[in-house]
């Protein structure tokens, strides 16, 4: 660009010396064809063709690519040493100053290319760089929704919810889930249901001890915690040490892949559509899961349930038949419980307008 814009110059100026045209006029002239002419020729369309046919063009300029590469290495070498040194001399970290592409540059080109071609695979590696900035608290399973078996119950109500699960782990505690005694999974204990010879010693004996997952850490790090550990289920924790839910290996997946796992008919419908942009939801849903499926966009910094953003946004206790718009979304409070909480919601999609909360 540089040499161009020299030779684009030089060619203005001998243009001026032969018309009525001015020297500087001729550089300006000669500065916008330039910079035009780069613009289609030398960026927007060999790239965009580039992105669209990536082997078509990748490897036939492998060719000139590669020996210019080990001609011009000793320059290449010396910039980069002077380069990561004023980095250094700035404060900048050796290892993000010696970095070949930060994560956000990454991001970035991952987002580009899916707006040229459309297509899953983008929108999964655009997920997995997005596990760092959610924590394990945005998408457990909260506590009152956790299954568990208490081994204070009577033996044939356990007996009925062990035949009866369709969960294949379930965490054993004792009257209360912050007294936890193990992790059960239901394969351990099948020959023994199956003979009618399960009792509460066996249960006890096959138990796995728990394992406690902080609210705090991000997904990325408890994703590497659960394959170094090799467990499946977390019970997760506050900073005092009380049990505020449950996640699983599968939770985190599905933040990459998408809902997959399967469950019952007519389990955990959270969400019924029952009109065009009308929706009925479980108020006890996570925003995330929510968005994620129907494309939607409630923020996501004030509350990770639906029933916690309508009462963050109302201020005081949640009252049947309360209505609210939050960005382009109108909700009506449909059921509340005894707890206060939000059973059900209707949710209203408006055409989108400069006002976000009434």
């Amino acid at each position: 660009n540089i040499a161009a814009s020299t030779i684009a110059t030089i060619t203005a100026f001998k243009i001026a010396d032969n018309s009525s045209i001015s020297p500087e006029a001729a550089a300006a002239y000669g500065t916008m064809l330039l910079t035009l002419v780069i613009l289609i020729f030398a960026e927007v369309t060999p790239k965009t063709y580039a992105a669209l046919h990536p082997e078509r063009i990748a490897f036939p300029a492998a060719y000139i690519l590669t020996p210019l590469l080990k001609i011009i290495y000793p320059l290449v070498w010396v910039t980069n040493i002077l380069t990561n040194g004023i980095l250094r001399a700035l404060g900048v970290p050796k290892e993000l100053a010696e970095q070949a592409l930060s994560r956000e540059e990454l991001r970035t080109l991952v987002i580009e290319n899916h707006s040229l071609r459309p297509d899953n695979k983008h929108e999964m590696m655009i997920n997995v760089l997005d596990l760092e900035h959610i924590s394990v608290a945005d998408i457990m399973v909260p506590r009152h929704e956790v299954v568990g078996i208490d081994i204070t119950d009577d033996w044939s109500k356990i007996i009925e919810q062990l035949v009866g699960t369709y969960l294949t782990r379930l965490p054993v505690f004792k009257e209360d889930i912050n007294q936890v005694v193990g992790i059960l999974h239901i394969r351990t204990i099948l020959p023994q249901l199956a003979q009618n010879k399960l009792n509460l010693k066996g249960l006890r004996s096959v138990l796995r001890k728990p394992y406690f997952v902080p609210e705090s850490a991000k997904l990325t790090t408890q994703l590497k915690e659960f394959q170094r550990k090799e467990r499946r289920m977390g019970l997760v924790v506050d900073e005092y040490g009380e049990v505020q839910g449950l996640i699983t290996i599968d939770d985190i997946l599905e933040e990459i892949v998408g809902e997959f796992t399967s469950e019952p008919q007519n389990r955990g419908r959270h969400i019924i559509k029952k009109g065009e942009d009308t929706y009925f939801v479980d108020g006890r849903i996570q925003i995330r899961s929510l968005n994620r499926r129907l494309q939607w966009d409630l923020p996501l910094d004030e509350a990770s349930t639906l029933s916690g953003l309508i009462t963050e946004h109302l201020g005081n206790l949640p009252n049947k038949h309360t209505c609210l718009q939050i960005k382009n979304y109108r909700i009506t409070i449909l059921s509340v419980n005894e707890d206060n909480v939000i059973n059900k919601a209707k949710v209203q999609v408006l055409p989108k307008s400069g006002s976000d909360v009434e």
